[in-house]
């Protein structure tokens, strides 16, 4: 374990920028039985999940890239500490960061934009951004630091009020506009509660598309402030701004204020563990799928007629739920419905489409 002596000695390293290497979009395989591709994004199929048990697999886990994968150097990689709110600027190698207490978590990371198709296909509202369905989202379990721990080991200062954790990935650049390097603030009461600096994520070291060397989690928050490629932490004693914060991830339309309300914690939803208008036999059959929500799950039921609702079993609890019902399929077109804890049949509107959770309609065809 390194001690508060060492820490404080890391305050006095120069950051030595990372390198990084020219990548693909997405680094590891990305086989069509298990992902829908979006671009730069890769959705993982519900009926790949099946059998896989709490976990969601690195090899099936899905990925939102703004840019690319970056490769970087984990030798010359540092994580620095900086800024207004904190009163000892550090500069951390991951040997450092792997030498402080650890922790971990079980925990969902889940894009925004999470369903954002159905405002579309079952709303029919004109959304913009990547067609999600259910598939952009993962559930592991993330190894590393608190951030609570290397706020205060740097000195957090009681006036502090924003955490501002930037990636390393390439500059982001639309509409020939160069944003910089994607980041997002956190608030410091967040950043104080449950959130991890992590540099492992099922048991092994965290995958460069999933934010190696260090990525931070935050619970139960939209992904974007999950931040990957950690960089750098910038601690202010007055508020920060992004584009990621006030461009997107602000839900704007009719119901909200001109300059749009914030997204910050996710809602609970629910999907099959079948693939879209999916062919199964008739007879007996055992309906199977998750259902999470940043506050946990108390009840999942499942509607196969439209109309009367049966609670599903649980089969297991964690950073997500899964469960199971039996289902008597007869022969023909059905569509079936799953809600937790009573998700409504729509889902405000808002013009970016993000944090759809209406029950979603799934299409099956029984032969």
């Amino acid at each position: 374990m390194i001690s508060r002596r060492g820490v404080l000695l890391a305050a006095g390293l120069t950051l030595i920028p990372s390198r990084a290497v020219a990548a693909p979009s997405i680094v590891k395989p990305l086989p069509a039985t298990d992902f829908i591709m979006h671009g730069t994004n890769a959705e993982t199929r519900w009926e790949a999940l099946r059998d896989t048990g709490s976990l969601t697999p690195v090899s099936k886990f899905f990925v939102r890239n703004h840019t690319s994968t970056p490769l970087l150097d984990a030798s010359s990689w540092r994580l620095r500490i900086h800024g207004s709110g904190v009163s000892r600027p550090l500069s951390l190698s991951l040997r450092d960061l792997r030498a402080l207490p650890s922790c971990s978590v079980e925990a969902v990371i889940e894009c925004a934009g999470n369903g954002r198709s159905f405002f579309i296909s079952q709303q029919g509202q004109s959304v913009s951004g990547t067609p999600w369905q259910l598939g952009a989202v993962g559930n592991a379990r993330w190894r590393g630091v608190s951030l609570g721990l290397l706020l205060r080991l740097a000195g957090l200062r009681s006036s502090a009020v924003d955490v501002l954790p930037v990636g390393l990935d390439a500059e982001y650049v639309t509409g020939g506009v160069n944003l910089g390097r994607v980041r997002r603030p956190l608030p410091v009461a967040k950043a104080l509660d449950d959130v991890l600096v992590a540099y492992e994520m099922n048991g092994a070291e965290l995958p460069v598309d999933h934010g190696f060397p260090a990525r931070l989690v935050v619970p139960g928050w939209v992904g974007i402030a999950s931040i990957k490629w950690l960089g750098s932490l910038e601690v202010s004693a007055s508020a920060l701004h992004s584009p990621w914060g006030t461009q997107y991830y602000r839900l704007f339309g009719p119901a909200y204020p001109a300059e749009g309300t914030l997204v910050t914690t996710q809602v609970a939803k629910s999907a099959f563990e079948l693939g879209w208008g999916a062919t199964v036999p008739a007879g007996r059959q055992v309906l199977t799928g998750r259902s999470w929500s940043p506050d946990g799950e108390r009840r999942v039921e499942v509607s196969t007629d439209g109309r009367t609702w049966r609670r599903a079993t649980p089969v297991s609890r964690g950073g997500w739920t899964r469960w199971q019902v039996p289902w008597q399929a007869t022969p023909g077109s059905h569509v079936l419905r799953v809600r937790a804890d009573g998700q409504p049949d729509e889902s405000p509107y808002n013009t970016q489409g993000y944090l759809f959770g209406a029950v979603v309609k799934h299409p099956v065809t029984v032969v």
